[in-house]
C-alpha cells in the first residue's frame, strides 16, 4: 500500500504507524459515567468494511499525523489530509 503524505510524496506504509480510527472523540471526564465511557473508548472498536477515516503517523518521513481515507476492504486510499487541518475542521463543525 502507498500512501501520498502531503508534505513527502508518495510512500510505502512502511513508512508510517497506524494509530486507529480518527473518527473516535475523547469523553468528557467530568461526566456522571465518565469510568464507563473511557472503558468504551480505549477498548470497543467497530470493523467496518468500506470506507475508513484512520489516523497514521509518518515516522520514518516528516513526522507528520495524517488522517487517511482508505476502503478496508480494497486498501484503496480515497483521500489524505493533516490531521491538524481535520482537527480543526471537526471543532469549527461544532
Amino acid at each position: 500500500m502507498r500512501i501520498p503524505c502531503p508534505s513527502c510524496g508518495e510512500r510505502g506504509h512502511e513508512e508510517f504507524a497506524y494509530l486507529g480510527d480518527a473518527s473516535l472523540v475523547r469523553p468528557d471526564p467530568t461526566a456522571p459515567d465518565a469510568e464507563a465511557r473511557f472503558a468504551d473508548y480505549v477498548y470497543l472498536r467497530d470493523n467496518p468494511a468500506g470506507a475508513l477515516r484512520e489516523l497514521w503517523y509518518h515516522a520514518a518521513g516528516c513526522h507528520a499525523w495524517l488522517v487517511v481515507t482508505r476502503d478496508t476492504r480494497t486498501h484503496e486510499i480515497s483521500g489524505v489530509e493533516p490531521a491538524k487541518a481535520a482537527a480543526l475542521r471537526r471543532q469549527e463543525a461544532g
